[in-house]
């Protein structure tokens, strides 16, 4: 019986591609397979680094039915690689179901850690990080965002959330109201041309992204300071 082959999770870079580690790119010169996002920008990547790895879709509207095909290579003896768009597979994406369902079918599962926009931010933020929770993105309807902001300010810990340039300045509109005019950091198109890091109250950072156009994914880095911040609303 032929031995099935390894789902390694490997982290690829955010912006930046010095960022890739040695690891990384001997496992995807290695795989069978690579699985990722959107084909088009992993194959990108690949080429950068001279790597010709066959490439096949794997995201939230497709993880259904290409998730058996995967663990039908998996238990062929291929090994596949796990690639999100940029970071680190299963933050925020759907790469934790395959995961979970090569797990549970026997496959050997290997992480190859690199870049996350989490840690990334955290790391330059100079807030407190021992005790800290992610929560992707944010609701999309304003009543729900200012509910879920409640929630997370409850947890009394830093909180670290991405958004997108569209939605930004609503966004900081309700951090402002839930957690009051504490100094929150937003980092945005981290480790790429225009990476831009700054710190401020949520009324100041809205201000100033307001005053132009804002491009690029954020990554909100939000301290909770006991004493300065407005009771939750009922």
């Amino acid at each position: 019986m032929t031995p099935p082959g390894t789902l390694y999770v490997v982290a690829t870079p955010i912006g930046n591609l010095e960022d890739i580690t040695l690891r990384a790119l001997r496992v995807l010169k290695e795989v069978g397979l690579v699985a990722c996002e959107d084909t088009r920008r992993t194959r990108t990547l690949l080429t950068h680094f001279g790597i010709h790895a066959p490439v096949t879709s794997y995201f939230e509207h497709n993880k259904l039915a290409k998730g058996p095909a995967i663990l039908k290579t998996l238990g062929e003896g291929k090994s596949v690689a796990l690639v999100t768009d940029a970071g680190t597979p299963g933050i925020s994406d759907p790469g934790f179901l395959l995961v979970r369902e090569a797990r549970a079918a026997g496959i050997p599962v290997v992480p190859v850690p690199g870049p996350s926009a989490v840690v990334t931010a955290l790391s330059a933020a100079g807030i407190p990080a021992d005790s800290f929770v992610f929560d992707g993105f944010l609701p999309v309807k304003p009543g729900k965002r200012i509910h879920r902001l409640e929630a997370l300010r409850a947890l009394e810990m830093t909180v670290v959330c991405y958004e997108s340039p569209h939605r930004i300045l609503a966004t900081l509109e309700a951090v402002g109201q839930v957690f009051g005019q504490v100094e929150i950091v937003a980092a945005r198109e981290l480790t790429k041309q225009f990476e831009e890091i700054v710190r401020g109250t949520p009324e100041a950072l809205r201000a100033g992204f307001a005053a132009g156009a804002v491009r690029g994914e954020f990554t909100l880095v939000i301290p909770y300071t006991r004493g300065q911040c407005p009771s939750p609303k009922s």
